[in-house]
């Protein structure tokens, strides 16, 4: 990655599809074709690029390296700033730890940040490369969205998928395994949400009427886009809640299951209390204990305790104890 840049496109014109270099950059001309330049927020010289080369304001600058961002839409001169997420679907990574991208956009330029990979870019890269990319920055955007979003709900399904292998499983699973798996998948619906609402904002806020980057198809086209990120944070919901429900569940029957345990060493410490205190009792090493001259005595005094321990579970069983 030569000084910072990721990747150097041009979208249309006669060049259309061709790679750009940081050399071919500073003589870039508007003519020549949609510029679309992804830099690495995190290298040094980034924040040089940004503010010589493609010579946006500080504003714009700190706005696209900035370490930490929420998805949002704003006005940036003649542009606009956007901060989106994605689904991280690096390897070894967690997929709820989504992957930021930074946008500044108008009709000549697109440029990005972004300091890991993002899959979306990359299809939008290739797609590009192969000469089957978007021609303005309304189409670039409108492509970038619908890619993000397409893994938003891929993930969402997936979530759905291992909630309802969980619920299937409470019947058989240890409790303790799945109690973890349904607090991991509930703690992951969470903060995929956290971002995608958010996000849901900024789209409602891209079909407004004074974002000027879409024109009357694309705006329809990114309606469905934005209803379809709706339903899947709606899914979200749903599957937080069922999650909720299924972790209750799962508790209550421990609880049940404790609650059994309990009482039945409640009726053991019942049963046995009477027979400890008369083996007790008869136990004391003392002169004047009964029996204690009868052959027979020992005998009789199981018998009595066996007749005891009859009448007790009659007992419990005639008011329903047992």
């Amino acid at each position: 990655m030569p000084e910072g840049l990721i990747s150097g496109l041009l979208l249309n014109g006669a060049n259309a599809g061709q790679t750009v270099t940081l050399a071919q950059a500073k003589n870039w001309q508007p003519q020549q074709g949609l510029l679309w330049l992804h830099f690495d927020y995190k290298h040094k010289k980034s924040a040089h690029w940004l503010t010589q080369l493609c010579q946006l304001p500080k504003l714009e600058s700190e706005a696209l390296l900035m370490q930490d961002t929420r998805p949002r839409v704003v006005r940036a001169g003649t542009g606009w700033l956007l901060a989106l997420r994605g689904i991280n679907l690096n390897p070894q990574a967690a997929p709820e730890d989504m992957v930021s991208i930074r946008l500044y956009m108008d009709e000549q330029r697109i440029i990005s940040t972004c300091s890991r990979q993002l899959f979306s870019i990359q299809a939008l890269q290739q797609a590009i490369m192969a000469g089957d990319g978007p021609q303005s920055s309304g189409e670039f955007l409108l492509s970038l969205c619908e890619q993000l979003t397409s893994r938003h709900i891929d993930f969402i399904d997936q979530l759905e998928d291992r909630l309802a292998q969980l619920e299937e499983q409470s019947l058989s699973a240890p409790r303790a395994t799945l109690q973890n798996n349904v607090a991991a998948l509930r703690r992951q619906s969470v903060s995929v949400r956290r971002y995608l609402a958010p996000q849901r904002e900024a789209y409602i806020k891209l079909l407004s009427d004074g974002f000027t980057l879409f024109d009357a198809p694309q705006k329809r086209i990114f309606s469905e886009v934005s209803n379809t990120l709706i339903r899947g944070i709606e899914d979200l919901d749903a599957i937080r809640d069922r999650a909720m429900v299924t972790q209750e569940e799962l508790l209550n029957r421990q609880t049940e299951a404790l609650n059994q345990r309990l009482y039945f060493l409640a009726l053991i410490s019942a049963i046995f209390l009477p027979l400890s205190f008369l083996t007790g009792l008869l136990g004391v090493n003392i002169t004047g204990i009964p029996g204690a001259d009868n052959p027979w005595a020992f005998v009789i005094f199981c018998g009595f305790l066996l007749l005891l321990v009859g009448g007790q579970l009659w007992l419990f069983y005639r008011f329903r104890w047992l």
